[in-house]
């Protein structure tokens, strides 16, 4: 099939030998990638979380309980994670710019459709495909943001990517709230859908490929950063068989399976309250629907915060080693998801705090684990290393859906804080034997591993 050969690797071209051309057009092409993949990112997350703050809506009009709704989101992440894996694999040997775009044009016509539909069957159809198509969007990041970035910069240009994340769910939680309460749920997911199918356009045409296909050096030549590798490794820019970038550098990889099991646990933390607090704060803290999703908007404050201290801080003073933040940001998160268990009704001032450091330290390593796994593979097998990880985050997400939602249906909202809290320990006590660990040691994992 001819369409097929748009989202094949673009081929490289004659390389550029100006070197004053060199510097100019990467310069610019760094930024135009950052950007294009930032919005696009971003993006994503209004076709991801339209659903989820669209559930009050739902429960009030259509009658669904939580738990019918949880398995709404447990079929997404579901969807996600088996997707997130399985175009990682796939990401690696594809052309980001079409990959990227066509996924997220993708999830805006299922969110339209979704938002037509008033079957608990047709839910569960259209964000199982949503949630299918949204693994379109990660392995292109990790593909760009290790062949434009070298490494003693990446934690820093991964940390402000990050926060498209947050800027995405503070933004749907500001539309879908806006539409629960002024023109009901069905808007919520109509607007973030018709913006989706635009942004995929915009994706198209602004990305690219690596920068050879540009006619630029590698960025490892660019900068002259080559991670503690040998120049030589550095320097092979063949395409891995998926063969070898499935067994050598993830099956085989002791500490990939480290950090997956622990971002399951990371991701049921952060979707849990992702996906719940909205309705926590209604039910309980008796907040309006739009009142309960501004501490939402807080939780992504927070997020963007801590995101960005994190690359920072491992970039400048723990040597790009990811592990000593990840570490130290878990045992943070089970102290603030304590803190927003304890607070008394009324104080909403205590409620916005605790819901902000809840954002800070989850994605901390939301962020980094992905990282650390990419770095701690290979620079062709990124997109497979983080949708590997990703697979595992998404099963977390899952549990967060119907098994969080059955949890709190029968053991009330104190179940759902005692299982969040084991998580966050869980995550912190697996991280610790990543200490560490630095992509310059890649010689030693190697041994470790042999």
């Amino acid at each position: 099939m001819k369409w097929l050969k748009y989202f094949s690797p673009a081929p490289f071209i004659e390389p550029i030998e100006d070197q004053s051309v060199v510097q100019k057009e990467y310069k610019g092409w760094r930024w135009r990638i950052f950007y294009s993949m930032f919005v696009g990112y971003m993006l994503y997350y209004f076709t991801r979380k339209s659903f989820t703050f669209s559930m009050p809506g739902l429960i009030t009009d259509l009658g669904y309980e939580k738990a019918d709704l949880g398995i709404v989101v447990t079929i997404l992440s579901i969807a996600y994670g088996g997707s997130k894996f399985m175009s990682g694999l796939v990401g690696d040997r594809s052309n980001p710019r079409y990959m990227m775009g066509a996924g997220l044009i993708l999830t805006g016509i299922l969110n339209l459709l979704c938002g037509f539909s008033s079957s608990l069957l047709f839910f569960c159809l259209f964000m199982g495909l949503n949630g299918l198509f949204q693994g379109f969007g990660w392995p292109p990041c990790a593909r760009l943001l290790t062949h434009w970035y070298s490494h003693s910069e990446r934690g820093t240009w991964w940390s402000f990517w990050n926060i498209s994340h947050n800027l995405g769910g503070a933004l749907i939680a500001i539309i879908a709230g806006w539409a629960l309460q002024y023109y009901g749920w069905r808007y919520g997911m109509y607007i973030p859908g018709v913006i989706c199918i635009i942004g995929g356009l915009f994706v198209i045409n602004r990305l690219r490929d690596t920068p050879q296909s540009l006619g630029l050096p590698s960025i490892e030549v660019y900068r002259n950063d080559f991670g503690g590798e040998e120049k030589k490794s550095s320097l092979d820019e063949r395409e891995l068989t998926t063969k070898e970038i499935l067994f050598d550098f993830i099956l085989k990889n002791s500490y990939i399976w480290l950090l997956a099991v622990a971002y399951l646990f990371i991701y049921v933390v952060r979707e849990g309250f992702n996906n719940w607090t909205q309705l926590y704060l209604i039910q309980e803290r008796g907040y309006t629907p739009f009142e309960a999703s501004q501490p939402i908007v807080l939780f992504e404050v927070g997020g963007v915060l801590g995101s960005l201290f994190a690359g920072w801080f491992s970039d400048r003073f723990t040597q790009s080693r990811r592990g000593p933040v990840n570490t130290i940001f878990s045992f943070a998160l089970f102290a603030a998801t304590l803190l927003f268990w304890c607070v008394p009704e009324g104080y909403w001032y205590l409620d916005y705090l605790a819901v902000t450091c809840i954002g800070f330290f989850v994605f901390g390593p939301q962020m980094m684990i992905g990282l650390a796994a990419a770095e701690l593979s290979h620079k062709k097998a990124a997109g497979t290393a983080t949708g590997f990880i990703g697979l595992f985050a998404y099963l977390g997400a899952a549990a967060s859906g119907y098994p969080l939602g059955k949890i709190s249906d029968t053991w009330g909202w104190e179940g759902f804080f005692i299982a969040i809290s084991i998580c966050c320990f869980m995550a912190a006590i697996l991280l610790i034997p990543t200490w560490n660990l630095s992509a310059r040691k890649k010689g030693e994992l190697k041994a470790l591993e042999s």
